[in-house]
């Protein structure tokens, strides 16, 4: 069977399948909030293993697809300021605001903008260059915001007072929530990320199943994983049981990493944020607490951009809300490419256009 027989465990993937089709018997959708998983799925033909009762829909799981405009102008600013030098993760170049991107900015305006591959880098350029001001694109879910945390903290035992965040952070719980208060989606069960999950347990996701009265489930990467965790899923809404289980018990706990979360915690504080496409989300933003203030990028230079309605006609937002598909975007595979992106979507690696248009392909 295509697919199939490239898992590294197909024997027992079969038997999964085939106990997916035994027990489902309503029409569900299930959403995947992880852009990890996305790919995962349309990497290994999973959504053409299921039962045609099953629809996996992509939900906002790719930090970089969510960054609103209004950021990126903001990252922008910050970079012209003068003896800055601006640093981000490398996804982060290419994603588009209303002033452009910072990779245009950088080849454009010749802006010291540098791709870093852990905050702890650009705190090294900080202190490395003492007559610059460092700043870093702070962006990520909680996967990556402790870290950060730890980076801000250590400044701060350094009395360092030429390095900032532009902190965009944003957290997933409240994402759920929000999309779980979306009628229209329909949802009946997530699959929920399991990176993230590492880092904040599975306790924080009982309001799925105890408030709104669906199933979740923690998965792993393997494609056995994702399968299994279908199941887990299928099996509760057969069952009419709705609770939070966790597949990826090799990494994930109910408590999660209570030192990696503490000194998030510590560091930053909750805010309302908004997200691309989505729209304010309450609380599912991070900002700097009181203690930390002095590095937070926006205040330090004073910058006020606003949100900035995004003219395009892309529909990013839809897609990562999970009202659209990404060949529904007349723009997909034609104007919008991996190579020339017009929406954030097409971007990461993890966005579900790029995903799409790797694994599934661009006419499908």
């Amino acid at each position: 069977m295509r697919y199939i027989d490239e898992f590294r465990e197909s024997e027992y993937a079969n038997g999964i399948i085939d106990k997916i089709h035994s027990i489902s018997k309503k029409n569900v959708k299930l959403m995947e909030v992880c852009g990890t998983h996305t790919v995962a799925i349309f990497k290994s033909g999973i959504r053409e293993l299921l039962p045609k009762t099953i629809k996996l829909i992509s939900g906002p799981g790719c930090p970089v697809c969510v960054t609103p405009m209004a950021d990126i102008d903001k990252a922008i600013v910050i970079a012209r300021q003068k003896d800055v030098i601006f640093t981000t993760f490398g996804d982060m170049m290419r994603v588009p605001g209303s002033l452009g991107t910072l990779q245009k900015q950088k080849a454009d305006e010749g802006l010291d903008i540098r791709i870093v591959y852990s905050p702890l880098d650009a705190l090294k350029i900080a202190r490395d260059n003492k007559d610059k001001k460092v700043a870093f694109f702070s962006a990520g879910f909680e996967t990556t915001t402790p870290t950060i945390a730890a980076t801000v903290f250590q400044a701060y035992m350094d009395s360092l007072k030429n390095f900032f965040i532009l902190p965009v952070n944003k957290t997933v719980p409240p994402a759920i929530k929000a999309l779980l208060d979306t009628p229209e989606l329909g949802l009946n069960g997530f699959i929920c990320p399991g990176h993230v999950s590492v880092l904040i347990g599975s306790n924080v996701y009982k309001f799925i199943a105890e408030k709104y009265k669906r199933p979740a489930v923690i998965s792993g990467f393997e494609p056995v994983d994702i399968l299994l965790s279908i199941y887990m899923l299928i099996k509760q809404i057969e069952e009419k049981d709705a609770k939070v289980e966790i597949e990826y018990k090799r990494a994930v706990t109910p408590e999660g990493n209570k030192k990696a979360m503490g000194i998030m915690r510590d560091v930053f504080e909750p805010c309302d944020a908004d997200w691309r496409g989505i729209g304010v989300i309450p609380e599912s933003g991070l900002k700097l607490a009181k203690k930390y203030k002095g590095f937070d990028a926006v205040e330090h230079f004073g910058i006020n951009i606003p949100a900035v309605e995004d003219k395009t006609s892309c529909n990013c937002g839809d897609i990562l809300r999970g009202l659209k598909e990404p060949p529904e975007c007349k723009l997909f595979g034609k104007a919008c490419t991996p190579e020339n992106p017009v929406g954030p979507c097409m971007v990461s690696t993890e966005g579900s256009c790029a995903a799409y248009y790797r694994f599934a392909g661009k006419d499908n």
